[in-house]
């Protein structure tokens, strides 16, 4: 299998944690999204949307769209599993994970801070807009998980849910938002960090890093 993906990508982040947490051995294959190299024809054909991330599956099939990705990934390899058997906890973690993943990280992707900069919005409009909408996603996240026991957001191992919160934080941190607002947030990271699934799949640790 190949990873089609970039090291800051945090799309691209998600699934490498997922195939560390799973132990499945994939070939990276990076494309730089400042130099555009997401939209050569070549890669539009595996994805015509031009996203990272991409997953190549050995009999030529290729998914798109990290939580589908990672669901596959939980589906085909269910150990360990990455959402809870119950139906109901199933849900609260798929709500959280949409939450950034669909509501939060879209719109302060590179794709949308580089229209708002074609718009003639000054930088400091730009990232400002980044900030606030990463803190608006981030407070409703804490409030969803700010009864539960932990470490982890929802409960003793990591899930889904972890998987899209540690790379939002540091995106998060990028656009300086204040992080201090958010301790249950906070303590799932840690955990999670603690973990060499995690570290391992940080952007600082990939081949394409610069």
């Amino acid at each position: 299998m190949q990873l089609h993906g970039y090291y800051r990508s945090t799309a691209s982040w998600r699934v490498r944690i997922a195939l560390n947490l799973k132990g499945v051995h994939v070939d990276h294959v990076a494309h730089h999204l400042r130099k555009g190299e997401q939209r050569a024809s070549d890669y539009l054909k595996l994805n015509p949307q031009g996203f990272v991330p991409a997953l190549s599956l050995d009999d030529g099939t290729t998914l798109t769209q990290s939580l589908a990705i990672i669901e596959w990934l939980d589906e085909t390899h269910p150990r360990p599993p990455l959402l809870p058997a119950d139906p109901l906890r199933r849900a609260q973690v798929r709500a959280f994970a949409q939450a950034i993943a669909c509501d939060t990280h879209p719109v302060q992707n590179l794709k949308v801070l580089a229209q708002l900069r074609h718009l003639g919005l000054a930088e400091d409009k730009v990232t400002g807009w980044a900030a606030w909408a990463i803190s608006e996603g981030l407070a409703a996240c804490e409030t969803l998980i700010a009864n539960g026991a932990g470490p982890f957001c929802f409960g003793t191992e990591p899930s889904l849910a972890d998987i899209c919160l540690i790379p939002q934080l540091f995106n998060a941190r990028r656009f300086g938002v204040d992080l201090s607002a958010y301790p249950r947030l906070l303590r799932a990271e840690a955990a999670a960090q603690a973990l060499p699934a995690f570290a391992d799949a940080a952007p600082e640790r990939q081949h394409d890093a610069e």
